[in-house]
């Protein structure tokens, strides 16, 4: 007799035991990276490897909740502002406050903790304020959760633009200390990638893949499906704040626009072209799709290239990822990585196959 061995079937175990290879691969994939650019030592690469970094941190951090979830979530970038923005007020001087926030509430103004304390006390009051605003959310489905959360995301980026006291309002906050360089963005991005592979191989993990693939039959196997979509949802916006307060300080000056409808599109195309149900997939989707918008965005500097075709090039990087994510969305639905991690299993099966 064939046994079952879906999610929804093996909701009673403990856990599941993670393979090690799938790690090791993805945590060799960002090593080694990252040593090649210190190798190059360019000033150019050296940007785009810290920003592709901070980008991969994002989207594990999304991958943790869409991934296992199925849901469509908007605001993870909006998550992510609010770490920023409450990571350079931990992060600042008092001094530098005066400058740059000047409205910036007394009680704050004092405040001044080190780069990592200041990353993660952000992160934990994210993962606070998440838990208490997303937990009625937690209880819609399909088209009605998708609204819902595009509707959140509406929502902090006008409270980020019209609070004045924290955020500068609309204006740029500049004078933000630069503490994000290559190495640190990869052993975050390390970071961000075994705590989304650990969850995703935990028994919530596997309880909120089961609610994913069959809710109904989830429910009725034992597994309370508003609760494990909500320890999710905290736990991607706790990576997603470190993501956002990386951001802040490797930009140094930035508005709430940074975290709003633009950059939402690239982080969740970035997920979907890689597969969001994989945590390789979210890596790997990363890695493409920086590499192709750097690529096109190259296209629409270079001058040569502007002048020979009528009315310029502006634009083509956006229309370019657009084409792309509809093309892996009608031919690949599940993305690169549809279902399988990327382990030394997958690569073998590969070399047979082929």
């Amino acid at each position: 007799m064939l046994q079952d061995t879906s999610p929804a079937a093996r909701v009673g175990i403990q856990a599941v035991i993670p393979r090690p290879s799938v790690l090791l691969i993805l945590l060799g994939i960002v090593a080694a990276i990252a040593v090649l650019n210190a190798m190059i030592g360019s000033v150019i690469l050296d940007r785009f490897v810290t920003r592709m970094f901070i980008d991969m941190t994002l989207v594990v951090a999304l991958q943790i909740f869409m991934g296992n979830s199925g849901i469509l979530w908007f605001p993870h970038l909006g998550f992510a502002g609010i770490g920023a923005y409450a990571s350079v007020i931990f992060s600042m001087s008092p001094l530098q406050k005066m400058i740059s926030l000047p409205q910036l509430y007394p009680f704050l103004a004092e405040v001044h903790f080190s780069f990592v304390v200041a990353l993660l006390l952000s992160a934990v009051i994210v993962a606070l304020l998440v838990a208490i605003i997303t937990f009625p959310l937690m209880r819609l489905h399909d088209f009605p959760a998708v609204i819902a959360s595009f509707a959140l995301l509406v929502v902090i980026h006008v409270v980020l633009t019209h609070w004045r006291e924290l955020t500068n309002g609309p204006q740029t906050l500049f004078g933000v200390d630069r503490y994000t360089y290559a190495p640190t963005a990869a052993l975050w991005a390390g970071i961000a990638i075994v705590i989304a592979y650990l969850f995703k191989e935990s028994r919530v993990g596997l309880q909120l893949r089961a609610s994913r693939d069959g809710r109904m039959a989830a429910a009725s196997s034992g597994v309370n499906v508003v609760l494990v979509r909500w320890l999710a949802v905290i736990l991607s916006a706790f990576v997603g704040a470190i993501g956002g307060g990386l951001y802040a300080h490797y930009i140094t000056s930035f508005t709430p626009n940074a975290f709003y409808l633009q950059e939402t599109f690239v982080i969740l195309s970035m997920i979907v072209i890689g597969g969001p149900a994989t945590v390789s997939g979210a890596v790997i989707g990363t890695f493409v799709v920086t590499v192709l918008l750097q690529g096109l965005r190259w296209i629409e500097n270079s001058e040569m290239l502007a002048s020979a075709i009528p009315g310029g090039l502006a634009g083509i990087s956006n229309i370019a990822l657009a084409v792309i994510l509809i093309a892996i969305l009608v031919l690949r639905p599940g993305g690169l990585m549809a279902r399988e991690e990327l382990s030394l299993a997958s690569l073998r099966h590969v070399r047979r196959r082929q």
